[in-house]
């Protein structure tokens, strides 16, 4: 299993970015999605997570400015961001969990993504 993200960049306070990544492999069902961040000496932290049924879940820092989705078909979640903050800038990451194959097999443990950089500017 395979995860691949994009969308990160440069932008300006109170601008807007989408994040998006994709997961290939023996992947039947994915359980969570989800994205989290690491800010330059601080820990990894959650920012937003979906189930595969949509019940959502936000870090209280960015709840009402940030909206996890995805699309099952695709195996893709998406983390649309708008009014970023400076302290918004942080590596961005991609993970999964309960993913399943196409035998029927749980696979352990979870997946990350590789990492994109997102940078508000002020």
């Amino acid at each position: 299993v395979q995860l691949q993200a994009s969308g990160g960049g440069l932008v300006q306070v109170g601008g807007s970015l989408r994040l998006s990544c994709a997961a290939s492999g023996n992947i039947f069902s994915i359980n969570h999605m989800g994205w989290y961040r690491q800010a330059p000496g601080k820990q990894r932290e959650l920012v937003a997570t979906i189930t595969s049924g949509g019940s959502t879940n936000y870090a209280g820092s960015v709840r009402g400015r940030f909206t996890i989705s995805r699309d099952n078909a695709k195996n893709t979640v998406y983390l649309q961001m708008n009014s970023l903050k400076p302290e918004d800038t942080a590596v961005y990451y991609c993970n999964i969990d309960g993913v399943v194959s196409q035998s029927g097999t749980l696979l352990l443990p979870d997946y990350w993504g590789q990492g994109t950089q997102v940078t508000v500017s002020s």
